[in-house]
Order: structure tokens, then C-alpha cells, then sequence
């Protein structure tokens, strides 16, 4: 057969680029660190590290929430903390402000520290993230939520919970609302509520009570009214919601019950005593509790404080008394909501650091199977590469030695 030598050109010259071509590619990805300078290189390969790339950058934007989440809730946990303590506190100085051997001038100076207190229980509802984002806001991270009115503290947020996406398939709320942490904390002993007629004239003031028995419970209002004759005292429990009224206790046709300070009062699951001497017409209501803020707690007693116990009327001191009693008990409650929701804060931190190790683990596998697609094999490309030089040097000298044979050469 014969080959033309302008075939022999053409054929050497390609023959040469490839091994040039090779060998460019080998040191391109010698220089890269990558066995795949192009997805050319391998498709199949290509596509599968795209995809684990971004699944990988999606895993560090969830590990950057969560580290978000955990610094936002350290910061609530701090502020709830803090509002314990001054919980605590005032309840300490709402239990001194029960001695009945006090003077005035006593109480207005412990209503003066109250109300230095109240206004630093709303300093820590006001706190913020250090950004200017406040905590207890809400979605209104922007708008303070607790001011200072002539009508009382009132809040001016919402009932939203900021939530993070914490991994593909989680969002964790990073805040709690103010509303469900100051401001929804039931009166009264949580289910009911005991409360004196303003009206009242006597020294009877009633306990907190209790449930003893949750299945006997009606929901109903009562009122306790007291009569007062021949100095005998008695009572009768009326349910008042119903139509017409009915007496529940004592059971009719008993006219009442005979009246002794401290003694339990039992009717419909309910258990309450009312101490001291009630007057004739004196009445107390008995209801469900309602949602009280602490703020309106604390300021009833503080006004309770500033009213002066006159002597010779016995309706000023169970009026101070019975705000210390009602305020002990609102006490215990946001102080009661408050360990709730910090109980809620640290199982969410909780939560974020285990999803943050597993995070961590799952970054480590997207390393790992990224090097294994991408990365370069060094001792096999050093190796390619002095294979493919020395290929590359042959190839050019036995093209010289060819190109150089002609039949010039022998006339």
C-alpha cells in the first residue's frame, strides 16, 4: 500500500496534538487539584458533584440558622432568667408587705421598690438580640412591645413565633410572644378566682382555695355573702350563673351556714377559707380565673400599698392583706409560666445542638464524597504525566526521523 507523505504529515501532526492535548490536560489538573477540570472530563461524575455541592451548601446554611437559633434563644433563656430572679424578689417584698405591725410610711417605701422593680420587669420584656430586634415581640421584631400607659403596661406586639429553618425537614421557633409570657398568667389559683366586694366593710379575707376535685367542677360563678346577726355569723354559697340563682350551700332549707375564720368552705370540687370577721352584707366572688399580666399584679399591689390602713376600720387592712394574698398567688403563677416556657427554650436548644451534630456529620459526608468525585489522585497524575512526556518526546522524534526520508537524499 501506498502512503503519501503528505498523509504521513497529517497523520504524525495529529497524532502529536493528542499526546499534547493529554498531556496539557494532566497538567491542568495537577495545577487544579481536581481530576475534573471540565464536566467533560465525566459527565456522570459532573452531575453528581453538582448535586452534592449543593445539598452540601444547603447543610451549611442550615448549620449557620441553627447557630442563629441557639444564640437567639441563650439570649431569651438570659432575659427569662432574669425575670425568675425579679419574681422572686418582689414576692419577697410582697410577703414583708403581709405584716400587719407595718406602718404606713412602711408600705408606701416598699411600694416605692416595687414599682423600681415593675419597671425593670419591663426592661427585661423589652430585651433585645443585641441587633435591636426585640425577643418578646413577636413577628414585630421592630416595635418595642411593652410601654408604660396611663391605662398600665400594655403590650403592643403580636402572638407570632419567629421560626428558623433549622434543616430540610425542621423549623424551630427562635422567640416566644410576649403576650403568652407576661401577659396570659391566670389569677386567682389558676382555675378560680376569690374575690372581695369593694364594697365590703369587714376584715374577712379569702385564701387562694384549691380544686379537689377537678370531675365536680361546674365553671359557674358563686357569690360567698355573709350575715351578721345577734353577733352570730353565718353564710351561703349561691351559684350565680345559673337561672334563677341556686344555693349550694348550706343544702336548703337551711337559711346558712355557720361562719368560723380559717375553716374550709367546700362546694362544686371547690375548696376555699375566708379568715378574719366578715360584716354583715359582706360578700366574696368566686369565678374561673382569668388572664392577669404580671404588670397588672404588681400594680395592684403597689397601689394597694399607697392606701393608708385606717385604725378603726378593719376593711383597709383586709384590703392590704388581701392584695398580698392575690399578688403572692399571681406571683407563683408568672413565675409558674415563666419556668414553663424556659423549660420550652431549653428543649429547643437542645434540639438545635443535636440537629447541629448531625449537621456536622453530614458535612463531613459531603467532603468526603465531593473528594472522591473531584479530587485529584497526585501519585497516578505524576505518574500519567512522565508517561505521557515521555509518549509525547518519542512520538516527536520518530516523526523527525520519518519526515527526514526522502529519495532526495540519495541522488
Amino acid at each position: 500500500m501506498r502512503i503519501s507523505t503528505s498523509s504521513i504529515y497529517d497523520s504524525n501532526v495529529a497524532l502529536l496534538n493528542q499526546q499534547q492535548s493529554k498531556l496539557f490536560q494532566t497538567q491542568q489538573q495537577i495545577a487544579t487539584g481536581r481530576r475534573m477540570v471540565t464536566p467533560a472530563d465525566d459527565p456522570a461524575s459532573a452531575a453528581r458533584a453538582l448535586e452534592v455541592g449543593q445539598s452540601d451548601s444547603m447543610n451549611t446554611q442550615y448549620a449557620t440558622n441553627r447557630t442563629s437559633a441557639i444564640n437567639t434563644l441563650s439570649l431569651v433563656d438570659g432575659a427569662l432568667q432574669n425575670v425568675s430572679f425579679l419574681y422572686q424578689s418582689m414576692r419577697s417584698v410582697a410577703t414583708a408587705a403581709g405584716n400587719t405591725i407595718l406602718s404606713n410610711a412602711e408600705r408606701l417605701a416598699m411600694a416605692s421598690d416595687l414599682e423600681g422593680q415593675l419597671q425593670e420587669l419591663v426592661g427585661q420584656a423589652n430585651s433585645t438580640d443585641g441587633a435591636g430586634t426585640y425577643l418578646f415581640s413577636g413577628f414585630q421584631g421592630s416595635t418595642i412591645p411593652f410601654v408604660n400607659t396611663a391605662a398600665g403596661v400594655q403590650y403592643f406586639g403580636d402572638d407570632g413565633q419567629r421560626l428558623v429553618q433549622v434543616s430540610s425537614s425542621r423549623q424551630l421557633a427562635s422567640t416566644d410572644p410576649g403576650s403568652d409570657v407576661f401577659m396570659r398568667v391566670k389569677n386567682g389559683n389558676g382555675t378560680v378566682s376569690f374575690t372581695p366586694s369593694v364594697a365590703n366593710t369587714g376584715s374577712g379575707v379569702a385564701n387562694v382555695g384549691q380544686v379537689i376535685n377537678p370531675a365536680s367542677l361546674t365553671g359557674a360563678n358563686y357569690q360567698v355573702a355573709f350575715t351578721v346577726a345577734a353577733g352570730v355569723t353565718t353564710y351561703t354559697v349561691t351559684n350565680t350563673t345559673a337561672a334563677p340563682p341556686t344555693q349550694v350551700l348550706p343544702a336548703l332549707p337551711a337559711t346558712g351556714a355557720a361562719y368560723v375564720s380559717g375553716q374550709a368552705i367546700t362546694f362544686d370540687g371547690l375548696q376555699m377559707s375566708i379568715s378574719g370577721a366578715p360584716a354583715n352584707g359582706d360578700t366574696f366572688t368566686v369565678a374561673p380565673s382569668t388572664n392577669q399580666s404580671a404588670f397588672q399584679t404588681m400594680t395592684n399591689l403597689i397601689n394597694a400599698l399607697k392606701q393608708p390602713i385606717v385604725a378603726g376600720i378593719p376593711s383597709t387592712s383586709a384590703a392590704v392583706s388581701q392584695s398580698v394574698a392575690d399578688a403572692l398567688s399571681g406571683l407563683d403563677n408568672a413565675l409558674n409560666k415563666v419556668l414553663t416556657v424556659r423549660a420550652s427554650v431549653g428543649a429547643r436548644m437542645n434540639e438545635a445542638d443535636s440537629l447541629k451534630a448531625s449537621g456536622d456529620s453530614l458535612a463531613l459526608q459531603f467532603q468526603q464524597t465531593l473528594s472522591q468525585l473531584q479530587d485529584l489522585d497526585y501519585n497516578k497524575a505524576m505518574s500519567d504525566l512522565s508517561q505521557q512526556q515521555l509518549s509525547l518526546q518519542a512520538a516527536q522524534k520518530s516523526f523527525v526521523q520519518v519526515s527526514g526520508l526522502s529519495l532526495f537524499s540519495y541522488m
